[in-house]
């Protein structure tokens, strides 16, 4: 493979300097096609078969254009343009520059230098590294054993087939013979729902939890199936919304419990970058020991007592009617938890309800937890797809949150600097729905454009996950070194005070306007697993899982990227699909954050310009 690959041709601006937030093409022996399906260009002139280059290991290439549209050659010396026209064929040198339409999309070609063998390997192998990030979604399969411990892409429609490698449609969630759900959300388009999941029409109880205003409130009321319950949780404090994604499905079994970032409605599961968790829990069994509470359960009952949905009554096989309330959750066994969750609920909390929500829960635990000294110091990341109203004190205060934790010998981690990843102007006009996506993106300028904020940003690159045209709105926070990670955090937060709360009262109290949830996963001890448990298996026996070593039990879970560069099988790797480029890229000067209150006349991929 290393020998095969012998030139590239590398992206550059309009004044000809390199471009850095588009990805080189490698070039191997032979013929190679270039067109719209492997340059990241949106350009109806671009055809998908361009032009084809053929390179030989002797330094010499050639370049034919398949198209119809015309392509420019400016030779390394500095000679003219030369026009090469359809069906015509010409030879082309060492940094030669092609224009792919004239005028527009500058490639340089760079052979490689046969007769070093020393650089030619170190380059190909740097293409090689390359060429592994760009299609890193492609081997992300991780094991039934390890299923738990990560999470999932959702599909998103449009890309091929290996882009949507272990990514998840909600058929995948609601699945198998469930006997009750309940539904937490914040946006709920009822028609399409039960269209994409007809499933929903037959589980004899759905409780829907959600976040809508009274019109739409009325409309899913008219239309909902005669099996559903409507519930909107009380918001005390003016300005808070009910935005956490959620699903909870009973079984004869036991339970499943999702968190995801997807509204239930059709662009979100189909348009979108989202993630999605999910783990199966058996039920307790009381009679031979039972199991003690875990960090996982208090969380899980604290957060759902606060909802106080109608409990309604649900006939479980073997079981008979059974009141479903938040103490009905308490029949399940979640020792085996893979992850901590992180909730916010509104209110003004004091006391011991200071460190139970929002980025206090966050910090709280962080700062019980034992990290490698590589990330002292090492940078955070912000994703998210709505920023409120921010000031520097709550963005520092925020920052100490994500900053707690110590390593082995008790020293602090230490502050990291943090990057804000936001979609800009030209994502959003380039993305698979063009300015349309910008409606997810809901962000004034107001908040978009305060100076104190123009450090923090950085691009929307995910080319590895081949999500670069699909806009984010999952939302993430994590601290990484390189592509080893000391924490991540999937959650419906966005990036504001009312997702998270704000200190009051000289820090006594947290004031939180919304209700959120995500899940957190960090470094634990690698246990024996005794099972992998799932509420769908078809074999009602619990399959065994392979027995750790000893000196594998010693060992505690690394968490790394898609991209990351090692023994994915060993056991303490949890590989994350984490979709975003890490380290992120700073905004470049021409880069302009997005902000959907202000107008683009540059039209999008549809031709349309903003707003419609």
């Amino acid at each position: 493979m290393a020998h095969s690959q012998v030139a590239y041709l590398i992206p550059l601006k309009a004044d000809l300097k390199e471009d850095d937030s588009s990805p080189r093409i490698t070039l191997s022996k032979g013929p190679n096609i270039i067109g719209r399906g492997n340059v990241s260009i949106v350009d109806k002139r671009l055809s998908r078969k361009h032009i084809t280059i053929i390179v030989s290991t002797s330094g010499s290439a050639s370049l034919s254009v398949e198209g119809t549209n015309p392509v420019v050659i400016r030779s390394s010396g500095g000679g003219e343009r030369k026009k090469v026209k359809p069906r015509e064929e010409v030879s082309v040198s060492n940094d030669d520059l092609i224009e792919l339409i004239p005028g527009h999309h500058f490639f340089k070609l760079v052979l490689l230098p046969i007769e070093n063998k020393g650089s030619y390997e170190r380059v190909a192998k740097k293409a090689r590294k390359a060429e592994d990030d760009v299609e890193a979604i492609r081997r992300f399969c991780p094991p039934n054993e390890k299923l738990s411990s990560t999470f999932r892409l959702l599909s998103v429609n449009g890309l091929p087939d290996w882009a949507n490698t272990s990514c998840v449609s909600i058929n995948d969630v609601i699945e198998g013979d469930v006997v009750a759900a309940i539904l937490s959300n914040y946006m709920v388009d009822v028609d399409w729902l039960m269209s994409a999941c007809p499933k929903l029409a037959n589980i004899p109880q759905v409780m829907v939890i959600h976040g809508e205003g009274d019109g739409r409130q009325e409309y899913i009321q008219k239309k909902k199936p005669a099996n559903w319950i409507l519930h909107k949780p009380r918001l005390p404090i003016s300005f808070g919304t009910h935005h956490s994604k959620a699903i909870f499905l009973v079984y004869p079994r036991g339970v499943r419990v999702v968190v995801h970032t997807a509204n239930l409605i059709h662009v979100d599961w189909n348009n979108k970058s989202q993630g999605l968790w999910m783990q199966d829990f058996p039920w307790k069994d009381d009679e031979i020991d039972p199991p003690k509470g875990c960090g996982f359960e208090g969380d899980l009952i604290d957060y759902l007592t606060v909802l106080k949905w109608p409990e309604f009554i649900a006939n479980l096989p073997g079981r008979g009617n059974v009141k479903i309330n938040a103490a009905f959750f308490k029949k399940f066994d979640y020792s085996d938890a893979t992850v901590r969750l992180i909730a916010s609920v509104p209110g003004y909390h004091t006391g011991l309800n200071l460190k139970k929500w929002g980025h206090m829960k966050l910090r709280t635990i962080l700062q019980e937890c034992i990290f490698d000294r590589e990330f002292c110091r090492s940078p955070l990341v912000y994703q998210f797809s709505s920023l409120g109203s921010l000031d520097e004190k709550w963005l520092a205060e925020f920052g100490n949150s994500l900053s707690s934790g110590i390593t082995e010998d008790k020293t602090p981690l230490g502050p990291g600097d943090p990057l804000i990843i936001w979609p800009t102007v030209e994502d959003v006009r380039c993305s698979l729905e063009g300015y349309a996506a910008g409606n997810a993106i809901p962000s004034p300028l107001k908040n978009v454009e305060k100076p104190f904020l123009k450090k923090y940003w950085a691009r929307w690159k995910a080319d590895h996950s081949a999500r670069g045209r699909a806009m984010p709105h999952i939302k993430t926070f994590t601290r990484y070194n390189d592509q080893k990670l000391a924490w991540f955090l999937l959650t419906s937060s966005n990036l504001s005070k009312a997702a998270w709360g704000a200190l009051q009262k000289n820090n006594s109290q947290l004031m939180i306007r919304s209700y959120e949830l995500g899940v957190l996963f960090l470094p634990s001890p690698i246990k024996t697993q005794g099972c992998i448990f799932s509420c769908t298996e078809s074999n009602p026996s619990t399959m065994k899982a392979k027995q750790a070593r000893k000196d594998e039990a010693e060992k505690r879970s690394k968490l790394v990227t898609m991209t990351w560069q090692g023994d994915r099988d060993s056991p303490e790797i949890i590989s994350l699909p984490i979709p975003y480029e890490l380290p992120p890229k700073p905004y470049s000067a021409e880069d302009v954050p997005w902000s959907w209150d202000r107008g683009y006349s540059k039209k999008d991929v549809y031709g349309q310009v903003w707003p419609r």
